[in-house]
């Protein structure tokens, strides 16, 4: 798990930052509390498009297209200029129009309807990996904690799994995550939040912070 000095100052540092942790959660939250469902999907946007992506140039790309206005874009590759620095992107605009029209009935986003039928915040992120082309488990978790409801989930990206493998919670970051592999690390990882009194949704912002120098998304 990681000698006791290294956790301490692991503890030292979450002291510190807990605040702005708390508050940017806090934010999260207020998305689905406050936020339209429009609002929500642009969320889902943006974690289509992180995958092997800086996330801040992924935000600035969200931002653009939201200026734009997506129920108004027919074709996905009208959206690519706005994708700067975006990787896979002719694949991603793709996906991001297929999910808009899923979630777009009647007029109107779902997304906060679709979200309601759901009292297993787990099954939701099962939902989303099996019918959302383009997310997978660590997207879904990246996108369920960015709307306030990734309290029990995990994010595994190599920012996690690096600290994961400093502070002994695996042994090696994996070449590829099934998803049994996954389930497993993360019921690890919440189990060392636990052992550390850190929470799984603090955990991750801590280690991004530790990687990155910011607490983003």
């Amino acid at each position: 798990m990681g000698s006791d000095h290294t956790i301490s100052e692991l503890q030292k540092e979450y002291k510190t930052l807990r605040p702005d942790i708390e508050k940017r959660l806090k934010e999260f939250r207020k998305i689905l509390e406050e936020g339209s469902s429009e609002d929500i999907f642009y969320e889902l946007m943006f974690c289509l498009m992180t995958p092997q992506s800086r996330a801040e140039l992924c935000w600035d790309s969200v931002l653009r297209i939201k200026k734009r206005d997506i129920l108004k874009i027919e074709k996905s590759d009208e959206i690519l200029d706005d994708m700067i620095g975006v990787r896979f992107k002719y694949k991603k605009s793709k996906y991001i129009l297929e999910a808009r029209d899923k979630f777009y009935r009647n007029g109107a986003f779902t997304c906060k309807e679709v979200i309601s039928d759901f009292s297993d915040i787990k099954k939701m992120r099962e939902w989303l990996v099996s019918d959302i082309r383009g997310i997978g488990l660590k997207e879904a978790g990246h996108f369920l904690r960015n709307i306030g409801l990734g309290k029990t989930l995990t994010i595994l990206d190599r920012h996690i799994l690096k600290n994961l493998m400093s502070f002994s919670v695996i042994k090696e970051i994996p070449s590829s995550l099934t998803p049994s592999r996954y389930f497993d690390i993360e019921e690890k990882m919440i189990g060392f939040s636990e052992n550390i009194d850190i929470p799984p949704d603090h955990l991750d912002l801590l280690f991004w912070y530790r990687e990155t120098g910011k607490i983003f998304k």
